[in-house]
């Protein structure tokens, strides 16, 4: 799942917020680097991200994509499945996407000591409002050049947009069928110390 997914994921506290995106920016052991509650959301975004790459749902998905993409396949479903939830917002979140977006932005924006990538990123995030973006299909496009700015292949990316523009309506009913069990699963991975 992308940042959009884990962060809803993730619970509405700022530690759970934070945790839940520093899950991408943050490897390795954690062991007290950490508030204990933004190292539980770490944890949780591990757990959630090993559930998704196991998950017969995901494998269906990711087999749709032509073996041309196949090796990034699971960056591109990450993404298109941020798109889905972001577009299908009022059936999975609570309130608009609108406010959970911006109190996100809050929680980074005063947040001094963002690790590594992510304090360099989150002011663009903010500013271009990168989660509320991924309701419009053609922002994937964008999102997936400037990944592909960062693989050592980025040519395997090249037609990623048009393969999910054939791939829209199967891909959009794997993620029907898979994203609320990837809740319900986060949900069981909730402690009361999260």
């Amino acid at each position: 799942m992308n940042y959009l997914a884990h962060l809803h994921l993730g619970g509405p506290g700022r530690e759970q917020l934070l945790g839940s995106l520093y899950g991408d920016f943050v490897k390795g052991p954690l062991q007290g680097l950490y508030d204990p509650q933004i190292e539980a959301a770490i944890a949780l975004h591990r757990r959630i991200d090993m559930y998704t790459d196991h998950h017969p749902v995901v494998d269906i998905a990711l087999s749709r994509f032509s073996t041309v993409r196949r090796r990034y396949a699971g960056i591109v479903l990450d993404v298109f499945f941020d798109h889905c939830l972001a577009r299908d917002w009022t059936l999975y979140g609570e309130g608009p996407l609108l406010d959970f977006t911006s109190q996100v932005y809050r929680v980074l924006a005063a947040e001094p000591q963002l690790p590594g990538r992510l304090a360099q990123i989150a002011p663009y995030m903010a500013a271009d409002d990168w989660l509320g973006s991924y309701r419009e299909f053609e922002v994937m496009g964008q999102v997936l050049r400037g990944i592909s700015r960062r693989l050592s292949r980025p040519e395997e990316l090249a037609g990623a947009m048009e393969e999910l523009i054939m791939l829209y309506e199967p891909l959009s009913e794997d993620f029907r069928l898979f994203y609320p069990q990837l809740q319900d699963f986060a949900l069981s991975q909730t402690t009361p110390n999260n």
